[in-house]
């Protein structure tokens, strides 16, 4: 069949992101022996036109669209996705009568409410290397797209799903030729890193992710050998910039050490980041390897500094663990963004000044520190039953399409705003959602190209603070 995969994601809030999982569905749609096209409509001016345009010349049996978020998860300026995904996905369907399959990473999250909100026939609910084939295979014979494990669809208003067998082990499609589908030099323009994966699967209990939902609470390895092998690809195609997008980079530990291992004595000549390093595993060790990998940039997913909090979120680690990967970071030279979340269960005034003197004291000032305030809920979590358990919760679950955030019942949001703003007017290297949303900030990343600055652009924040305040921009 002709199958037309379409990368919806158009925000570069901060930056453009390039769009791994419409990757990965293209690719195996292409390796089943498919004529496969992608459209990206990260820097197309008028996505309706160029979606029509490939409609028109292309003509698609079956158009499948990738849905990366559902919103921006912004408490104070809440951006809404699904809506433009819809209209679309209509806009498809009178072009060229194709068949819709929706996908893409927010589809597992609250597959029937955008199953609903887009019209799509039906949705790919898990891996897509492992899905959108078999689903390809169906609808070309005219089959039940509910046959296939991990789809969902609505028949007679009705929801069904057939979930996909998280336990069976699973290595293959993480790495795309990004190279076949992208305009490469563009994402370069804007800073952007080739993501890659090298798991599935996330064994943790974070009480508001939904991971474990479309990828399992089992780890699903590949073999460091074959990410090698992607990287190599990727800087023979000329990318420099690689960053690891697994959930946890550093766990398993082995695992990570193995991965930057094979990178040190394979010198490929490309710099890596990851903003995904647990706590509890980030010891001299790992970042001595990472260093010897050539690492350019980590980040440590702490969310808080007190023992409360983060108990309260589910996670493995204590702030004994944030202590010792502090003096870690400090021993060693790769720059490091640390990202709190504060707002969650049991958070009070105390602990939030409990977050905030760890970030005054224990981050180096050459590092950044990213406060994010309020927790998004998602329905199915352990965050949502303790919400409604406690009365701050009431929308239906499928009301929780649109961004819903958790703030505890002891913090006040204005209070709580206006907290993160004053510490970060107070310290150069703190940033939070605010300084995301900065509509010009898209441009600073193409400027900072153009004048040949190495990312990440996140190390220079005190400087581009300081030199942005003093032409009297609010950054």
């Amino acid at each position: 069949m002709k199958v037309l995969v379409i990368a919806l994601n158009r925000s570069r809030q901060p930056m453009a992101v390039m769009p791994y999982g419409a990757c990965v569905a293209a690719q195996a749609a292409l390796g089943a022996g498919h004529e496969t096209r992608l459209l990206d409509l990260m820097f197309e001016k008028d996505p309706a036109r160029a979606l029509e345009r490939a409609c028109r010349e292309f003509r698609p049996e079956v158009a499948g669209f990738s849905l990366r978020n559902i919103d921006n998860n912004d408490i104070r300026t809440p951006v809404f996705y699904p809506g433009d995904a819809a209209s679309l996905m209509a806009l498809a369907r009178r072009t060229c009568g194709a068949k819709i399959v929706l996908g893409g990473a927010a589809v597992a999250v609250m597959p029937e409410a955008l199953l609903r909100r887009s019209g799509a026939d039906c949705c790919v609910l898990g891996d897509a290397a492992a899905v959108f084939p078999r689903l390809l295979a169906v609808l070309a014979s005219g089959g039940d797209p509910l046959s296939v494990p991990g789809t969902g669809v609505i028949t007679a208003g009705e929801y069904s799903a057939n979930p996909l067998d998280l336990s069976v082990p699973s290595g293959s499609g993480l790495f795309p030729e990004f190279g076949r589908w992208l305009d490469l030099r563009a994402y370069a323009r804007h800073m952007t890193s080739a993501p890659l994966k090298t798991k599935l699967g996330c064994p943790f209990g974070c009480v508001y992710c939904t991971y474990p939902v479309g990828e399992g609470k089992a780890y699903r390895l590949s073999p460091p050998a074959e990410a090698l092998r992607a990287v190599r690809e990727l800087v023979a195609g000329g990318v420099r910039d690689i960053e690891f997008v697994d959930n946890v980079f550093n766990s398993p530990h082995a695992h990570a050490m193995e991965l930057c291992s094979l990178l040190s004595a394979n010198r490929t000549g490309a710099r890596f980041h990851t903003m995904e390093l647990n706590p509890e595993f980030t010891d001299d060790a790992l970042l001595g390897a990472m260093a010897r990998a050539g690492f350019a940039g980590i980040g440590i997913t702490a969310e808080s500094a007190d023992d409360g909090v983060l108990a309260a979120l589910g996670k493995n680690y204590r702030l004994e663990h944030l202590a010792r990967a502090a003096a870690a970071v400090a021993r060693h030279d790769i720059p490091c963004m640390w990202i709190f979340m504060v707002g969650g269960p049991g958070e009070t005034k105390e602990t939030v000044a409990r977050t905030l003197d760890f970030a005054r004291q224990r981050v180096r000032t050459s590092d950044s520190v990213f406060f994010n305030a309020g927790v998004r809920m998602y329905p199915g979590t352990p965050l949502e039953a303790a919400a409604r358990h406690e009365g701050s919760l009431t929308k239906t679950p499928a009301e929780m399409l649109e961004p819903v955030f958790y703030l505890s019942p002891a913090i006040d949001k204005a209070w709580l705003l206006e907290t993160l703003a004053a510490a970060t007017r107070e310290n150069m290297n703190f940033i939070n959602s605010d300084s995301l949303a900065l509509p010009y900030l898209s441009g600073l990343y193409a400027l900072a190209h153009f004048a040949g600055v190495k990312q990440p652009l996140w190390k220079h924040t005190r400087h581009l603070r300081r030199g942005l305040m003093s032409l009297g921009v609010n950054a």
